[in-house]
């Protein structure tokens, strides 16, 4: 009675379609015995309806909750429901280890799936974060029985966004390490530690060495956390058999994709994007203005959701007009027949005197600034795990810092709309060979402050790229945009030495990643003359494509 009563509370708030099933039935805790002996458990959402599909969830993050209002709600429009936990989580068996066992137990499962009496012979499958891993870790190898994939802020390819830049992800691994340890703790002793503020993680991050983080977060040896310090270079071995981004256009399966442009993910899921165009197929893309565990993100997805697999499943028509689907910041929704669309590789040059133009630079000296790893430029806001630290928020305090160079244009005298990738060309001279190089563009608006829009950083190292005369141009990828900067708004460009706990400080030594505890500090100058044109090109839409509002 309270699931459904919670049930219907959730579809009035959400908006949601009403109810195809007037009963769900919940057969919970069901064993299922896959090919290595071990036991995985899963609850299934069984709706009053003949012949209905199937959608299949698979999670490390428990089946109560959240999850079990997610099985009801979708459960409620027609479908069979499987929340399976993996292994090593949620009352399965085994040992928890990222993405190593995921396709064996995938396909283990659908072998399940296809016993059971009330089995229609079609599937989908839904789920943000590593529920979205783990359908593409299926996706490749699942028959013409997979109709629909929901993958929500995710992406096929993992080692891309745990080390962006060639550095590495500091606060997203040691904070998911973090929460997955959390679960195995009572309830109350958890609550206690999130009112606490998280002492034992906040200290841990800015613990080193590394390799001694684990515990200091969470009191125990993190196996993944401490081999993800080791097998960190492109080359590793260690990555080849968890990512599945080299069988991306194997899959069939009509898919949606659900990201946000504050996401850890983006870059990597639009990338997945791309290699679905590629392949001849049709991909759903929605981005919107969201973090990772926004609460507009989970109900964006399960409207989209529902909508796709409702489309791919039931043989519903869809209403969505378009296949992509953009929230523009300061501007609102906007429909395209593509990702990204037309748009004029704009040129903003960082000059003399902190001023950021279109128009060429002019000789001038360097700008310098001093990078000391032991009191390291912090990351404020932008693409973080936890959604409250997430996001656009005012940069004067980090800008007001002798390690933050900025460089701010005039004020503009008509709208920039620029929709599309974003990269930096930061031509720099190191006493020090092991640097990083972060950009950040902001828009400043008419009272001053100065909020994100998106960023990136590169790990230097010796002859990673070319230098002449001890300087070095370094290309740096910055996420994907969607903005509107408004007339009388400035933009402005960052350039630091890190964003540190969102990157792990780089110690200027080359020591290895875990081990590292010497800090060097060191000058770093931003040439940005004619012979060395420091700047960020930005996607600004042609007038010829100017896009409608949704």
């Amino acid at each position: 009675m309270l699931d459904r009563l919670t049930a219907r509370l959730a579809t009035v708030a959400l908006r949601l379609p009403p109810p195809r099933a007037r009963r769900v039935t919940l057969t919970r805790d069901i064993p299922l015995r896959v090919r290595d002996g071990v036991t995985l458990r899963a609850d299934h959402h069984a709706p009053d309806l003949a012949g209905a599909p199937t959608v299949l969830i698979r999670t490390p993050y428990g089946r109560g909750g959240p999850m079990r209002l997610l099985g009801r709600l979708v459960a409620e429009r027609g479908h069979h429901v499987v929340i399976q936990s993996c292994r090593g989580t949620g009352g399965s068996d085994g040992v928890f280890d990222p993405l190593v066992h995921e396709r064996d137990d995938g396909l283990d499962t659908l072998d399940w799936l296809r016993r059971q009496p009330w089995w229609s012979g079609a599937f989908g499958m839904f789920g943000a974060s590593y529920q979205g891993f783990v359908q593409w870790a299926l996706a490749a190898d699942a028959p013409d029985e997979l109709r629909a994939m929901v993958a929500v802020v995710t992406a096929s390819g993992t080692r891309d966004s745990t080390y962006a830049g060639e550095s590495f992800a500091l606060d997203t691994v040691l904070t998911w390490a973090e929460l997955l340890q959390a679960q195995t703790v009572p309830w109350l002793a958890r609550q206690w530690e999130l009112k606490r503020g998280q002492p034992r993680l906040a200290a841990a991050l800015a613990h080193l060495p590394l390799a001694e983080a684990d515990r200091v977060a969470t009191g125990v040896t993190v196996p993944f956390f401490q081999q993800w310090l080791r097998h960190h270079t492109p080359e590793a071995d260690y990555w080849r058999t968890r990512v599945f981004s080299d069988r991306i256009t194997d899959v069939r399966a009509p898919v949606a994709l659900v990201g946000g442009w504050h996401d850890i993910f983006l870059p990597a899921q639009l990338r997945d994007y791309a290699a679905l165009r590629a392949a001849g197929a049709r991909p759903r893309l929605t981005v919107g203005p969201w973090t990772h565990g926004s609460a507009g993100l989970f109900v964006a997805a399960l409207r989209e959701g529902l909508a796709h697999l409702d489309e791919h499943l039931a043989g519903r028509s869809s209403h969505r007009p378009a296949p992509v689907r953009v929230h523009v910041g300061g501007s609102g929704w906007r429909d395209l027949p593509d990702w990204p669309p037309p748009h004029t590789p704009t040129r903003w040059y960082l000059r003399a005197g902190g001023d950021l133009s279109t128009a060429p630079p002019v000789p001038s000296p360097p700008a310098r600034f001093w990078y000391d790893p032991a009191d390291p430029t912090p990351s404020l806001g932008g693409p973080l795990l936890v959604a409250q630290r997430a996001g656009p928020v005012d940069n004067r305090p980090v800008e007001a810092r002798s390690d933050v160079l900025t460089w701010t244009s005039a004020p503009l005298p008509e709208p920039v709309e620029a929709v599309g990738p974003v990269h930096a060309e930061i031509h720099v001279r190191s006493e020090l060979s092991h640097l990083d190089v972060f950009v950040r563009l902001c828009d400043v608006d008419r009272r001053g402050r100065s909020w994100n829009v998106c960023d990136g950083l590169v790990r230097v190292t010796p002859g990673r790229f070319p230098s002449c005369e001890g300087v070095a141009r370094v290309p740096v990828e910055l996420w994907p945009v969607a903005h509107r900067f408004a007339s009388g708004h400035r933009l402005r460009v960052q350039v630091s030495g890190g964003a540190h706990p969102r990157y792990a400080r780089n110690p200027g030594t080359g020591e290895p990643l875990g081990a590292s505890v010497t800090l060097r500090a060191g000058w770093r100058e931003i040439l940005h003359g004619p012979e060395h044109p420091s700047l960020v090109v930005l996607p600004v839409l042609r007038p010829d494509a100017q896009l409608p509002p949704s």
